[in-house]
Order: structure tokens, then C-alpha cells, then sequence
């Protein structure tokens, strides 16, 4: 929708933005109402505040709602029925003892977190750690060590892409609300993640396995590790995970050959390589093969079918709150209070990047929840992204990855991820903030420092 004439001037929008993000937090944290409610309930309360005409507030929500939703839903919901499926067949365990074999076992955390990185790819942050974490428990126990030394680097690789890679809700919702091409963002998403991953998950963890001695928990599963009746092959496995990749670099090295003008756009072969690339055409195609490869010969038709339908039940919270999210957005787009911020920031000199990395770290210490401060983030900022004039493709790219940078630093006590971790891994509070906390927080600064040097240079 068009943007509606505001009410007000500047300091007054920037006003209810601030209280609004103040009612938002109190709704979650205080009230603990259900994130999905408290941004719609938000959202319709900025469009009265700001009024907006009354006929044109319903349409101004399902507009922001119904357009992030278009692209988030379809994207989490096939890349969660390709990562399940993969998690059903023990295929993250196949690939994680794969390569601890080809890395040896002196290597053997490496191993296991280039595993759950490429395992990260389909599959959510709660998911791949529970699933992988019984892999890593039984490498501990025969190899010895503190278990922060082959944990770590698994639960660092699995929030790393979570943060920073589509298909997961928080960058692909940020993605759509910045306009960034989806696999530009998943392409700087990787280059960005994998050194940031080695230094703040997998060196940290040598000096984490140094400091803190902790045993390997010994009630996770009965024996220890979990048991898979035909275990698809270690190829099979990679075929899967880089499948979706493979389609999707093509997509963006053709059409960067096309708008060089090194290949013509008319031609066939570019235009089905470029639809085939396309995210949603990728995943779908994968999730497809998927399907019959993995499922071949394991399991039948039916109970394939209730493996993939399964996987999007738990989702369906997270793909709500992104849309609302989408919807809090759209809200401040016609409300005029996007405009009112971009000027803002204008005046104070502070660039577009750092402000969205700086806002997403506030609403993250604020409320914890790394998707709901990612998309509210997205939807603050991404009006003063649009009034930016000479922002690329690749700096809307690098602004997705700070506000996921700011979203994933400093998890401490209300942030559920902070007690999965600190539960499974056997710590005490005051252990898991040292360990998974300070982690996370060079997993967000490490990362927004790649983002703001590349966008400087690039």
C-alpha cells in the first residue's frame, strides 16, 4: 500500500516508535503473552496511535502480513521438511562420523562442527543440536575431554547458521523486509559465517575445553547415542545438504553474467537455470528428491508423508511471528514513522548498518527471543535503508547479516536457547554465561565487523 500522509511531525513518530517497542517488550516479557500476539496487538496500536484511517488499518496489516509471509513461508517450510527427513534417517550422524574418520580424531571437533554446518543448512538451531548432540557426546567419551571442546563448536555452527542463512525465518524475513536478493544474502551469509563460526565457535572452544573441565552428561540418551535402522550413504547426505546451494549460486552467477552482458537474457537455458535457482524453485526441487532418496527403500509413502508434515507443525509459531513482524513493519512504513527514523539517523551521522546492528542487540538483551528482535530489527530499519540512496545489492546483504549479528550477541537468562544449551550441556548458570554467552557474543561481533568492513570495501 501507498504510504498514508502522516499525522505528525518527527519527534512525535519517533515517540510512539519508542513506546511502542516499550509496550512490545512488556507485553512478551512481563505479561508473557505469545510474541505472534503482542506485535499484532502492537501494530494495530501504532496504526491508531499514528492515525491512520480507520478503513485503510486492516489492509495496512494484511498487506505487511500477507507480503513477508509470501516468501517466509514457503521458504521455512520446505527447508524444515528437508532437514527433518535427513534428521529421521541419521543422516547428521552418518556425515558427522564420515568425517571425523577423514579429519582424524585429534580433529575431531573440527569435524563435528564442519558436520552441523553443513547439517545447519535445512535444519533449525533446537532440531540439529538435539539431534547431533548424542554424535557429539559418544566422540567425547571416547576421545576424552572437557565436552565444551566438541560441543561448542557444534552449537556455534548451528547458530551461526541459523542467524545468518536462508532458508532460516530470521534472515529470510529480514531479507524480504530490506529487499535483499535472497541468494546474494544466503551466498554473503556463508562467507561471512564460515570464518566468523572458526573464530568465535571453534577456536573459542579449545580455550573454553582448557578452562572449563566439564564431563559428558550421562542422561541424554540411554546409551548414549542414538540408533538408525539403514542410515542413508555419506554422499547421499551431501547431495541433499548442497543440492539447494549448488541451484541457488547458479541463479546468482548467471544473472550476474546476464546484467554484465556477457550472457543474453533471452536465452533458454539461462532463464530455466535462473528460475531453477530461484530459492523457493531450489528448495522445492530439493525437498522433492528428498523424499524419494532418502525414503526409498526406508519407509513408506504414507510414512513419509507424516515425516514431512510433522516437520511443519513446530515452525508454524516462528513463521507467525515473522509475519507479524512483516505486519509491524508496514505499520511504520505508512504511518510515516520509517521516514521519521531515516531522518533521524541521517542527522546523527551514525550509518545504516551500524544503527540496525545496534537496534537488533538492544532488542535482543531486551527480550531474548533472536527471531522476534531479527524481524522487529528488519521491519525499524528497513525504511531508512530505502530512503539510503547508493545502497548495492551486496550492502542490503551486509545490513541483514548485522541485524542478525546484533540479534544473536549476548543470550543470557531470557533466552530459551540459553537454558537448551546450558541444560543439555550440563552447566550451571554461571558456566553457561562464561561459555554459550560470551560465544555467542563474539558469534554477533565478529560477524557485524565482517559485515561493516565488507560493506566498506565491497
Amino acid at each position: 500500500m501507498e504510504a498514508i500522509e502522516p499525522a505528525y511531525g518527527t519527534v512525535p513518530l519517533l515517540l510512539i516508535a519508542a513506546a511502542a517497542v516499550a509496550v512490545l517488550l512488556f507485553l512478551v516479557m512481563k505479561v508473557k503473552l505469545h510474541a505472534f500476539v503482542s506485535l499484532v496487538l502492537v501494530s494495530l496500536l501504532v496504526a491508531l496511535a499514528t492515525r491512520i484511517p480507520l478503513p485503510d488499518i486492516v489492509p495496512t496489516l494484511l498487506d505487511g502480513f500477507g507480503g513477508t509471509l509470501a516468501s517466509v513461508a514457503l521458504l521455512v517450510g520446505l527447508g524444515v521438511m528437508i532437514g527433518r527427513l535427513l534428521e529421521i534417517t541419521g543422516g547428521a550422524a552418518v556425515l558427522a562420523n564420515t568425517l571425523i574418520r577423514a579429519f582424524g580424531e585429534k580433529r575431531a571437533p573440527l569435524a563435528l562442527g564442519v558436520a552441523s554446518l553443513l547439517f545447519g543448512f535445512p535444519i533449525f538451531f533446537d532440531a540439529g543440536l538435539i539431534v547431533m548432540l548424542p554424535v557429539v557426546f559418544s566422540v567425547a567419551r571416547r576421545l576424552g575431554g572437557s565436552v565444551l571442546l566438541y560441543a561448542l563448536p557444534t552449537a556455534g555452527a548451528f547458530a551461526v547458521m541459523h542467524a545468518f542463512v536462508p532458508p532460516h525465518p530470521g534472515p529470510v524475513a529480514a531479507a524480504d523486509l530490506l529487499g535483499a536478493n535472497m541468494g546474494i544474502t544466503l551466498l554473503v551469509g556463508l562467507v561471512i559465517g564460515l570464518p566468523t563460526w572458526y573464530l568465535a565457535a571453534y577456536l573459542f572452544s579449545r580455550f573454553a575445553g582448557r578452562r572449563w573441565e566439564l564431563p559428558v552428561p550421562d542422561d541424554f540418551t540411554a546409551d548414549g547415542e542414538l540408533k538408525y535402522e539403514r542410515p542413508p550413504h555419506v554422499l547421499l547426505v551431501l547431495c541433499v545438504l548442497l543440492l539447494p546451494m549448488l541451484l541457488i549460486f547458479g541463479n546468482t552467477g548467471i544473472s550476474t553474467l546476464v546484467t554484465t552482458g556477457a550472457v543474453d537474457e533471452g536465452q533458454l537455458w539461462a532463464q530455466i537455470l535462473i528460475l531453477i535457482g530461484q530459492t523457493p524453485v531450489a528448495l522445492l526441487i530439493t525437498a522433492i528428491v528428498a523424499m524419494f532418496a532418502l525414503g526409498a527403500g526406508r519407509f513408506s509413502r504414507e510414512r513419509v508423508d507424516e515425516i514431512v508434515n510433522g516437520a511443519l507443525g513446530p515452525v508454524c509459531s516462528i513463521i507467525l511471528i515473522t509475519g507479524a513482524g512483516g505486519m509491524f513493519g508496514g505499520v511504520l512504513r505508512a504511518s510515516g514513522i520509517g521516514e521519521a527514523l531515516a531522518s533521524s539517523l541521517e542527522t546523527t551521522g551514525l550509518p545504516v548498518i551500524v544503527a540496525a546492528f545496534v537496534i537488533a542487540l538492544a532488542l535482543r538483551v531486551a527480550q531474548g527471543s533472536a527471531t522476534v528482535s531479527l524481524t522487529t530489527a528488519a521491519a525499524l530499519v528497513a525504511p531508512a535503508v530505502a530512503a539510503t540512496s547508493g545502497l548495492s545489492t551486496l550492502d542490503l546483504s551486509f545490513i541483514v547479516i548485522a541485524i542478525a549479528c546484533g540479534s544473536t550477541a549476548l543470550s543470557h537468562v531470557n533466552d530459551s536457547g540459553f537454558w537448551l544449551v546450558g541444560r543439555f550441556f550440563g552447566m550451571d548458570v554461571k558456566t553457561t554465561l562464561k561459555t554459550w554467552t560470551l560465544m555467542e557474543t563474539l558469534i554477533g561481533v565478529i560477524g557485524f565487523a565482517f559485515a561493516f568492513v565488507l560493506s566498506l570495501v565491497l
